[in-house]
């Protein structure tokens, strides 16, 4: 079955041929069967491994719900055999034992099982971290998973962290290392964006930005907080000595047979440094327009201005609001053989194959205009820069609009109309921007109803005249809908996240209104004219199609 296995997995594309043969390897040296073996390298996602088992097997898979949360044959086996066996009964009958396992042709377990139990036991494919936290949860006496693990670890609290051997020392400890493992597991799992570790006077806090939101998670114990560190900055090529001054690095990992790109900033605060990482999951950047939160009428009018041969597009929007992700779409759709693509960014978020990508260094000088001078001798046809920072920046991408270049930029700006104002504000003259601006794109990210609890509900006339959007009403009401919270949703409600939109077009009458010095106001309402829909009127449509609830859309949409 092993050399079946590894041959399915090459041929679906799970696996390439050099990495089977290095973990075949490992199989014999180390005795680990070859699929959980793949997945401890993170050269396969375990819920591939077990996908691929019950399909070979003719073994149906464990689902997340079947596990029980108190132990189906309480006192009979202990934990310690079903941990290192990876088992856990789901049900127990009067004529056998069901049982969900990650390695199904596993007979000694399966035989002891059987002699334990006094029955036969059928068996399930089951996930190999599902299999683990039902063990956590029906064997705990309340210490977390973290906890137990930094229970394996034994700190000196007399120790100096201020000797660097200690701290290298700390940061190799195995149970250290699966602590740190685990988090960047659990945070990939609850699809976070980006983990945070803060330290206070007590305690240690773990928190990970889920769908735009901070929660808290489970923490290890405060006594691990400079070893967790400490891995963290050894992982990241990071000086562990330095700790008065804020550091920035990078991780690279391979993380259940995925590439994850992890940013780690670190800040010194009154009780340790403080850090932040950025996960950067390529395998889950959407590049297309529609799984963005694009609509089709959205669609087209951008399409439209993106394929014009020169003139400058922006995306504009707060911090964490898309802009890049849009833009990266964007050269994802305008990257085809024929077309030379230059980007300048800070920092280079993904790496876009085909595209010609460069990290901006300011320390050594190389700064978003000193890269876009030299990159206009490289004869691109499609420039992207990361942001317009400055007047310099700004009249460079100018010049390169007038030259026959397409350029794409982002700006921090409330809404599209104030994008305008602001470069108007950075110096550019008025008549170079009409002539080179052909549209900007402002945005928000909306947090997504969950599909499991999403309910619908009627609001009056009365009501919907309060709420601002009694002209969508009829003369019973509007159907709006809400997220209950389940456990798909971690109670929130809420599961991933779209965007909502406003396009302003550059028409004759939104160039009037600019050379006239309108102010943004004047400006939104000359595109509004022209038929732009408004970030709020987007949000509106989403919420009334079920997409989000209008709650959400108010948040998002209440400082634009």
């Amino acid at each position: 079955m092993n050399q079946n296995l590894g041959d399915l997995l090459v041929e679906q594309g799970k696996l390439e041929p050099e990495k089977l043969q290095q973990a075949r390897r490992l199989e014999r040296d180390s005795g680990e069967r070859l699929g959980p073996l793949l997945v401890q390298l993170g050269m396969l996602a375990e819920r591939d491994l077990a996908e691929i088992l019950a399909q070979e097997l003719d073994l149906e898979l464990a689902l997340a719900d079947s596990y029980p949360p108190t132990p189906a044959v309480q006192d009979r086996v202990t934990p310690e055999f079903l941990k290192q066996a990876r088992a856990v009964p789901l049900e127990e009958t009067e004529e056998h034992v069901l049982m969900a396992m990650a390695d199904p042709l596993d007979r000694f377990t399966t035989e002891a099982m059987e002699l334990a139990l006094g029955k036969p036991v059928e068996t399930r494919v089951g996930i190999i971290s599902e299999i683990e936290s039902a063990i956590q949860r029906q064997y705990s006496d309340g210490a977390g998973a973290l906890a137990q693990i930094a229970g394996d670890y034994s700190d000196d609290e007399h120790n100096d962290v201020d000797d660097i051997q200690y701290l290298k020392d700390l940061a190799s400890e195995a149970p250290i290392i699966r602590l740190v493992n685990l988090l960047i597991s659990r945070a990939l799992k609850e699809q976070a964006s980006d983990i945070h570790i803060e330290p206070f006077d007590n305690t240690l806090k773990v928190r990970y930005r889920i769908d735009g939101i901070l929660r808290e998670v489970e923490a290890p114990p405060v006594r691990s907080t400079a070893a967790v560190v400490s891995r963290i900055k050894v992982m990241a090529n990071l000086n562990i000595a330095e700790r008065r001054l804020p550091q920035d690095g990078r991780i690279m990992q391979h993380v259940e047979g995925r590439e994850i790109d992890m940013r780690i900033s670190t800040i010194p605060t009154m009780h340790g440094e403080s850090v932040v990482m950025r996960i950067l999951d390529k395998g889950s950047l959407p590049l297309e327009f529609t799984s963005l939160g694009f609509d089709a009428a959205a669609l087209r009018a951008f399409e439209e201005i993106l394929l014009r041969p020169q003139g400058i597009i922006l995306v504009t929007g707060p911090t964490g609001s898309g802009k890049t992700t849009t833009l990266y779409a964007a050269l994802h759709a305008l990257n085809t053989p024929d077309k030379k693509i230059l980007t300048v960014e800070d920092p280079v978020e993904y790496q876009l194959e085909g595209t010609n990508q460069i990290q901006v260094k300011p320390q050594i000088g190389l700064t978003f205009a000193n890269a876009l001078r030299s990159i206009l001798r490289q004869d691109p046809d499609v420039i992207m820069i990361g942001e317009m920072r400055d007047l310099e920046t700004a009249k460079i991408a100018v010049q390169a609009a007038l030259t026959g270049h397409k350029v794409l930029s982002t700006l921090h700006t409330n809404d599209a109309a104030s994008s305008v104002t602001r470069m108007l504000d950075m110096g550019v003259e008025d008549f170079l921007l009409t002539s080179t601006v052909n549209g900007v794109l402002a945005q928000r990210l909306v947090r997504v109803l969950c599909e499991h609890c999403k309910e619908s509900y009627e609001i009056g006339t009365e009501l919907a005249e309060e709420l601002g959007v009694a002209r969508f009403a009829d003369t019973r009401g509007l159907t709006l809908y809400r997220g209950t919270g389940c456990e798909s949703c971690d109670g929130s409600g809420y599961r991933g996240r779209t965007c909502i939109l406003e396009l302003l077009v550059m028409s004759d009458s939104v160039r009037q209104s600019i050379l006239n010095h309108g102010d943004a106001a004047a400006i939104h309402a000359a595109a509004v004219a022209d038929g732009t829909i408004s970030m709020y009127e987007d949000g509106l449509h989403k919420a009334l199609a079920g997409i989000t609830s209008l709650e959400e859309v108010e948040r998002v949409t209440r400082e634009a």
